[in-house]
Parts: C-alpha cells; structure tokens; sequence
C-alpha cells in the first residue's frame, strides 16, 4: 500500500552548487549528502514538511543520472512513493499491468528497499517504490 509520497528527485550536474540554492535562495532544511555506490550518485536530501527533495549528482559517466542530464538536462528525475512492502507492491503492481524496471528491490539511499516503475506505465514519469531502511 502507498502510504505518502517519499521525495521528489532531481537530477543535478553540480551537487555543492545546488545544496546552496536550495539552502540559501529556498530556505530549505538541509538533512546532508550520502553517497549510493549502487546507483553510482551522490545525493543531498531537503526537508519540505513530509515531504524530502533529493538532489542526485552522477558520479561516473556511467550512472543513469549522467545519462538523464545528457539527455534531458537538470530537472526532476523520479517521484518517489513510500510503501510498507516493497515485494508485496512489486507483484500488486504487476498484477495491474505495470512494467518494472526492478522485479526484485534493491539497496537505494539511507539503506531504504527501492524498485523503479516503468515510465510508460505510469504517465511518463518514472516512479519509485521506497520501504524505510532500520
């Protein structure tokens, strides 16, 4: 089940240039950066009530944000959705036609269960499913 919406992602090609836009010009609470090896970024998360906004800044050539930004330029990249079980919302979501990208959760930032939807599936906007790391 979705409880809330997690955060809303956004890809950067400068993490310490935007941390200060969005602490300086925003007022936003700045919660610190964590490094996703898996992911291959770096993040910066903000608070805006319940809801976070991550930065997320490639650090390989190879890293999908690198590829968005090459593509797309600086914007939002995902919207991501809190769940209370991520292999129980990747079969339901299935079972309603969605394509995953992930069959199977994996490892995302602060040790959280991650699983990317399909944009084609959901309205063109790529999606997160997030269950809460310990």
């Amino acid at each position: 089940m979705i409880k809330k919406i997690d955060h809303i992602a956004i890809a950067v090609d400068n993490l310490e240039e935007e941390i200060g836009r969005y602490t300086d010009v925003l007022g936003l609470e700045f919660l610190g950066t964590e490094v996703v090896k898996e992911q291959k970024v770096r993040t910066a998360f903000f608070k805006v009530g319940d809801v976070h906004i991550e930065l997320l800044e490639p650090l390989s050539e190879d890293s999908p944000i690198s590829k968005f930004l090459e593509k797309r330029g600086k914007g939002i990249h995902h919207i991501s959705y809190e769940v209370d079980n991520i292999e129980h919302q990747i079969k339901e979501l299935e079972n309603n036609g969605v394509r995953m990208l992930d069959k199977e959760p994996r490892i995302g930032a602060h040790n959280a269960k991650i699983a990317f939807a399909h944009p084609k599936s959901l309205s063109g906007v790529l999606c997160e499913f997030v269950e809460k790391g310990e």
